[in-house]
């Protein structure tokens, strides 16, 4: 490759890990994208790997710099460890994508992100977050289940959905639709040391939306419904597209958000989650959505990348 190509191969920086609770997240979606760009996007972008530990240490090629050098590394960066990092990027006038400080601190709290949501007439289904057994605190460890149960009991009636607040594969996903059942899906998380989510469960079509501004012409441009779980009207669809767009806007999204919700048989449309980081791996719903428009996730991430 001559010296006048290599020139023109911009070098992405992916921020990557950092302190906090995300730092495992961090490190897998910064590794789907490099692995990403580096597979489908070489001809026009090199990743560069800008690993921060915990203790706050960046590292490029695993030798640890300051985080001014970055401007001699990278022509962009794409922060996936800590939205309070714009902020340094800003300063070296790095051109970045990244999510904006309040549309995470909404991502990660559930409770601001359903008051929030509450000015453009969306609800979230009730929810109860059990916090992991701690000794010290709560009753016998025997008597936990039945005790937390209670208390969800008290708040909302089943059915309800049972899982771990966090991520986490080991964890089975439960839907209990008694009191018996619910006692042993908060058992189950509570052997797995984790805090729990208890949700209500809204029967009805449950549907993912991704949405990319200035995309195709569009202020927010809204992907086919992908993850879906039972047939959508055409009327129904608008409606969805309408929502994640409202959504993208009012939380502030910048380059990409994904919705998960459900629509019940009232025709009421609640919110699941959303999510700002898009998932890269191969035969994602995100790769199959962007398909469906006749485009590959690469063409989308590029221009995400052209974006920033």
């Amino acid at each position: 490759m001559s010296d006048k190509q290599n020139n023109k191969i911009k070098r992405v920086g992916i921020l990557r890990g950092g302190a906090g609770k995300h730092y495992a997240t961090s490190l897998q979606k910064g590794g789907e994208i490099i692995s990403h760009i580096f597979e489908k996007l070489s001809h026009k972008y090199k990743p560069v790997d800008i690993f921060i530990d915990k203790n706050h240490i960046w590292h490029c090629g695993g030798v640890p710099i300051n985080p001014g050098d970055l401007m001699n590394k990278i022509d962009i960066a794409w922060n996936v460890a800590h939205p309070s990092l714009s902020s340094i990027l800003d300063s070296l006038s790095i051109p970045h994508i990244s999510t904006p400080a309040f549309s995470s601190t909404l991502e990660n709290s559930r409770d601001l992100l359903q008051e929030h949501i509450k000015e453009i007439g969306l609800q979230m289904p009730r929810s109860i977050v059990l916090p992991v057994y701690q000794k010290d605190f709560d009753d016998p460890r025997e008597r936990y289940a039945i005790k937390k149960a209670k208390e969800v009991f008290e708040k909302f009636s089943s059915p309800w959905i049972v899982k771990s607040f966090t991520k986490d594969s080991n964890m089975a996903i439960h839907l209990a639709k008694t009191f018996p059942e619910l006692v042993n899906a908060i058992e189950d998380g509570a052997k797995h040391e984790k805090s729990i989510l208890v949700e209500e469960f809204i029967a009805g079509k449950v549907a993912s939306v991704h949405t990319i501004p200035m995309y195709r012409g569009e202020d927010i441009y809204t992907f086919p419904l992908g993850n879906s779980f039972g047939n959508f009207s055409a009327g129904e669809k608008e409606i969805l597209a309408h929502v994640a767009k409202d959504l993208h806007k009012h939380i502030g999204a910048k380059h990409y958000l994904k919705s998960d919700f459900v629509l019940n048989s009232h025709g009421r449309v609640y919110l699941l989650q959303i999510e700002s980081i898009p998932d890269l791996k191969p035969n994602s719903h995100f790769s199959q959505v962007c398909e469906s428009v006749g485009a590959k996730m690469h063409h989308v991430v590029e221009h995400i990348l052209e974006q920033a």
